[in-house]
């Protein structure tokens, strides 16, 4: 394919220095193109045809200069003058590609980076953005929640925030009367981080009445719009966030007020695994501890010289590294083991110190622990500080021993996260063991049921049928189940979900994973640029697996046990329409099925029937 991509360049060298008549450059071209991609199907095809047409009708002779001043060029600064001396001075020196150029000794001596630095990227990668009208908004949160950039933030405010507000600003009257009288509302869309991935505008239900194509978000042209945005959000920025202890977090409407700690990724554009991430950190914020496998999570999620995972206004955030593919839940679990022995130390050290703290504060402490809401948790941070007040002038090794484990005293929730590749191949011995310890550890599986960062090879999740690499003539043999086969330990929280599909199913699935006293696993099917179609219909795709009853939603809570209740729950309904209907809507499924006709359909046929017994199989789990 290489060589062929190769001769479609070369092609189109040769018609535009006039080597080749039009005519001729223009059909070789299509037969390279032809021949490269007609696997993909005739709409590929067809697409890169017009390509080209629209490319030679665009053509035209810029004239050369026989010289040129570069330091009367003028060059937008790479990063905003606001940003810290550290992002100033050497992360925009390698977002310049001049890194080579910086002194070892400009490196932080003991080789910490600076978090949350994404924010002064502005990649500007699109020029179609989102674009929010307050008339039409229904303040669902929706856009907010899909968004995989995290450029979509809602805040409700006191109205009189509005008289010191740009002229453009955008805002509407709150509609929820819980978080209180007289308050506003505004959308805030992040432009230069906007990749205009178009799925807020599919999801957005907010549509005019009048003209059924205008929804509350839409996607147009930045320039536009771009300066009057950069004073809004500029204002916006000086709005505080909601009280985490007042929102409902696993509702979109009101998870859309809590800040995102995981933030301007430079993840694909429609992304699915980053929501997901995104939205975890939404709900969990600065007490989390990440343990990141390698592989696409790992790559948006900590690559220099930006990283995502940012921190709070009081500059906490998610502690996140990032381990080996092979033993990366092991890693979690090291996390989580490190996290108990500094609590227990914690515990033990505060009795010895009853005369000092006061045995009223110790038992506050101690309750705190036993306590699994927003509000407890501020009230512990609290408490951690008062205990730090009272020790502060104590000399005593044991006393400074305690300070620095005070901390600790707040839960920490652990999570361990990466793709099919490493949950369902390499990792899976070491994610098994991990899983059976019961271990109070969280799993994300961010799942595009294929090797996404390394080229597209087949995982032990590729469907039936399905082409990837190592599986070219369609993937004979069914996915692996990982959720069910982990239900059968009893003793472990497993959920399977798909936020396209069923976002609240999903945000009560990643809560109830956290309340769990024990090993929890959330299999997420996260739609990818490797599965072969545009992602704005990535949504859509969510839906139809479930429909299809290929990507069944369930949740197995062994605590329901106590409550004299099944813990399996079916959270998706009988399939309502064929394998097919979802899998011909991608190139991996489409491929084949160009390529060889016959053996497609025999596969899509035992695809078919492997749906049709699993179904039965969670009916009979759902109802005994």
């Amino acid at each position: 394919m290489g060589g062929r991509i190769n001769t479609i360049m070369q092609t189109c060298f040769f018609a535009i220095s006039g080597v080749l008549p039009k005519e001729d450059a223009i059909a070789k071209i299509k037969n390279a193109i032809k021949k490269t991609y007609s696997k993909k199907g005739e709409e590929v095809v067809a697409k890169n045809f017009a390509a080209v047409d629209a490319t030679l009708a665009h053509l035209e002779e810029v004239a050369v200069p026989s010289s040129v001043d570069v330091n009367a060029c003028q060059f937008p600064e790479v990063v905003s003058s606001k940003a810290p001396d550290f992002v100033k001075k050497i992360t925009a020196k390698m977002m310049e590609n001049l890194g080579d150029d910086l002194p070892v000794s400009a490196m932080p001596i003991d080789g910490t980076y600076p978090v949350g630095t994404t924010k002064w990227e502005k990649r500007n990668v699109s020029l179609t953005v989102a674009n929010w009208t307050p008339e039409l908004c229904i303040q669902c949160g929706q856009c907010g929640l899909v968004c995989p950039h995290a450029v979509i933030r809602g805040k409700y405010y006191d109205d009189a925030l509005l008289k010191n507000a740009p002229s453009g600003f955008k805002s509407a009257k709150l509609k929820d009367k819980k978080l209180g009288e007289n308050k506003d509302f505004t959308l805030q869309v992040y432009l230069e981080d906007c990749t205009g991935c178009g799925l807020c505008y599919r999801v957005c239900p907010g549509v005019d009445k009048t003209d059924k194509t205008k929804k509350a978000m839409m996607l147009q042209d930045k320039l536009p719009i771009l300066e009057v945005e950069q004073k809004n959000i500029e204002f916006f920025e000086t709005i505080p966030f909601a009280d985490r202890a007042t929102l409902e977090i696993t509702q979109a409407r009101s998870l859309q007020f809590a800040e995102p700690l995981f933030e301007f990724s430079g993840a694909c554009a429609g992304c699915g695994e980053t929501p997901y991430v995104k939205a975890v950190s939404q709900m969990f914020g600065d007490r989390m501890l990440v343990a990141n496998a390698t592989g696409c999570s790992s790559i948006y999620g900590g690559n220099l010289p930006t990283t995502p995972w940012t921190c709070n206004s009081e500059g906490c955030g998610p502690a996140w590294a990032n381990s080996l593919f092979e033993d990366n839940a092991e890693f979690g679990l090291g996390l989580r083991v490190a996290e108990d022995l500094a609590l227990h130390q914690a515990l033990q050290l505060l009795h010895k110190f009853e005369n000092i703290l006061g045995l009223e504060l110790i038992a506050a402490l101690e309750q705190g622990l036993k306590e699994n809401n927003e509000k407890a948790f501020a009230n512990q941070r609290e408490l951690v500080k008062t205990l730090k007040s009272k020790l502060q002038n104590s000399k005593e090794a044991d006393a400074l021993r305690l300070i620095s484990l005070a901390d600790h005293l707040v839960k920490r929730s652990v999570w361990i996260m990466g793709g099919d590749g490493w949950a369902y191949d390499i990792g899976y011995g070491g994610l098994d063991h991990v899983l059976a310890s019961g271990r109070k550890v969280n799993v994300l599986v961010l799942d595009t049921e294929v090797y996404s960062n390394t080229g597209g090879q087949a995982s032990k999740s590729t469907p039936r049928s399905a082409v990837a690499k190592f599986a070219a003539g369609g993937k004979p043999n069914a996915r692996k189940d990982l959720g069910l086969m982990l239900t059968t330990y009893g003793n472990i929280y497993v959920a399977q979900v798909a936020f396209g599909a069923n976002q609240v199913q999903t945000l009560k699935a990643i809560k109830e994973a956290e309340n769990y006293a024990g090993s929890s696993i959330i299999i997420a099917y996260s739609h990818c640029i490797a599965q072969g179609y545009d992602l704005e219909n990535g949504l859509q795709q969510q839906k139809l697996a479930v429909n299809s009853g290929f990507w069944p939603l369930y949740r197995y809570n062994p605590d329901r046990r106590a409550e004299g209740l099944n813990p399996f729950q079916l959270d998706s309904a009988e399939p309502s329409i064929p394998f097919k209907d979802y899998a011909l809507n991608e190139t991996r499924f489409k491929s084949l099925l160009k390529a060889n006709p016959l053996h497609a359909d025999e596969l899509f046929a035992l695809a078919q029937k492997d749906i049709d017994e699993k179904w039965k199989i969670l009916k009979k789990m759902a109802t005994d």
